[in-house]
């Protein structure tokens, strides 16, 4: 089945709600859909939240024996999608630390999935990531999310890092206090510490990369995200081949996750000559 990619960017020299759309002739049908913006840096003292329903719905499930559902039982795909987007969000966050992406004087430590953590204090920021999973949400939810790429590029556009997290969910569900609560967190901490030290394993940035989020979906997920009114008041463009793929690049695997309700592969792909 062919692939469609969604990306969403953040790019300082982008006009405001631009929206553009290119089709790719690679092997693959590829459509992107993106929304650029314009954010300068500021130094803000609070930092936007979001608050998650995760918890109250492991909750609701944890007190259950082990039994087998379908997708749609308790309303499988939101529980895995608020899961995993509440686990993007952090990821997302972590990297752009990291890879020095943003300075590191607006980012601040945090715990989640009981270890320490990087989040940004840039309001225009974490608005930004917050509604780019807002949109790919429905996508998880509905299983149609294939990969979730962040994308670091260089001031010419060119990406020079993409960091893919690889998903597969199954049909059924093994349901369980220990599936849902202590071992998902579990694999979901040790993906976080991965990135966290990945910068041992890659080389240096250059100064001034952007970065861009891509979604790889199912071939009917485009026309579904067209009808979705939430993706109209959040546009997104085709992605730009260059986005797309790289040149021989670099493959760093990082980690691989598994689990009841969620298969989950993050690796890194690397440009052999960064240097701008």
């Amino acid at each position: 089945m062919r692939d469609k990619v969604y990306p969403v960017s953040w790019w300082g020299s982008a006009k405001m709600g631009e929206r553009r759309f290119q089709h790719s002739a690679h092997n693959t049908s590829t459509s992107v859909f993106s929304r650029y913006q314009c954010a300068p840096y500021k130094r803000h003292n609070q930092a936007t939240t979001r608050s998650s329903g995760c918890k109250q719905i492991y909750r609701r499930c944890s007190h259950q024996k082990m039994t087998t559902l379908t997708r749609q039982d308790l309303n499988f795909g939101q529980v895995v999608a608020d899961i995993l987007c509440e686990f993007l969000e952090v990821a997302i966050h972590l990297i752009l630390y990291v890879r020095e992406v943003y300075p590191s004087g607006i980012f601040q430590k945090r715990k989640k999935y009981n270890v320490p953590v990087q989040m940004s204090c840039h309001p225009e920021l974490n608005q930004y990531i917050h509604d780019t999973l807002h949109c790919v949400k429905p996508l998880i939810e509905k299983n149609d999310a294939e990969k979730v790429v962040v994308v670091i590029m260089d001031k010419e556009h060119h990406p020079v890092e993409r960091f893919v997290f690889e998903i597969s969910q199954p049909p059924l569900l093994s349901i369980s206090s220990d599936t849902l609560l202590s071992h998902v967190e579990q694999l979901l901490r040790a993906v976080i510490l991965k990135i966290s030290v990945c910068d041992a394993v890659l080389e240096n940035n250059p100064p001034g990369c952007t970065f861009t989020v891509l979604v790889h979906t199912r071939e009917a997920a485009t026309r579904n995200m067209e009808k979705v009114q939430v993706i109209k008041d959040f546009p997104w463009i085709v992605a730009d081949e260059q986005e797309v793929h790289m040149q021989e690049p670099r493959l760093i695997p990082l980690k691989t996750m598994t689990s009841d309700i969620v298969k989950m592969q993050l690796y890194v792909e690397e440009r052999a000559q960064k240097a701008s």
